[in-house]
């Protein structure tokens, strides 16, 4: 079983290197951006939860986003592996995700952080949200998350890295050859 986390700031590039890791590699996909959006498109008790939350661009608690992952991956018992997109965010998050990967007899073999500039950063979303309109892209709730990975998300990167598990890859520049980098650092895994 292969598990990676894809790791950057929002607008990096994660939605885009998730499709192709996952046809690559057969991996279960766990977003849980798209997690918490289909939580509330249903309008489920969670997604009411999850809706007031994002709307106010917060971070969901963890204990509900690390009981939605558990379900995520319970559903999925024959997966050759996951890729997890937008978790953790925290320490206390990846120690959490750590646990659940042993309870089932694995680990999260690799964190691949996409390395991205603010300010590409902010010219990527913008442009999204003229296609996309996606509420979490609004100025005030953007600003919200992105200092948010910048301030506090991105120090989480020292816990993997500490353990050998990180791999940087730069997120700036053509998608084909950053899909190349992010392809030599899963190649190189040792699972």
């Amino acid at each position: 079983m292969l598990n990676i986390i894809l790791f950057g700031p929002p607008g990096a590039g994660k939605g885009t290197q998730s499709e192709r890791l996952i046809e690559k590699y057969g991996l279960c996909h766990i977003s849980t951006g798209d997690i918490f959006r289909w939580h509330t498109k249903n309008d489920t008790e969670l997604g009411q939860k999850v809706k007031e939350i994002m709307d106010s661009g917060q971070l969901v608690s963890d204990d509900i986003t690390i009981a939605m992952l558990k379900h995520e991956v319970e559903k999925n018992p024959e997966a050759k592996g996951f890729l997890f997109d937008g978790f953790p965010r925290t320490v206390d998050q990846a120690k959490a995700l750590d646990n659940l990967m042993e309870s089932m007899g694995t680990k999260i073999h690799s964190v691949i952080e996409l390395k991205v500039t603010e300010e590409e950063v902010r010219q990527r979303i913008a442009k999204r949200k003229q296609l996309e309109n996606r509420a979490d892209d609004a100025s005030d709730k953007l600003d919200r998350r992105i200092n948010e990975y910048f301030n506090k998300t991105v120090h989480v990167l020292p816990f993997y890295e500490e353990q050998g598990r990180l791999a940087t890859v730069n997120g700036i520049g053509d998608i084909e050859e950053i899909s190349k980098e992010i392809d030599k650092k899963v190649s190189a895994l040792e699972v």
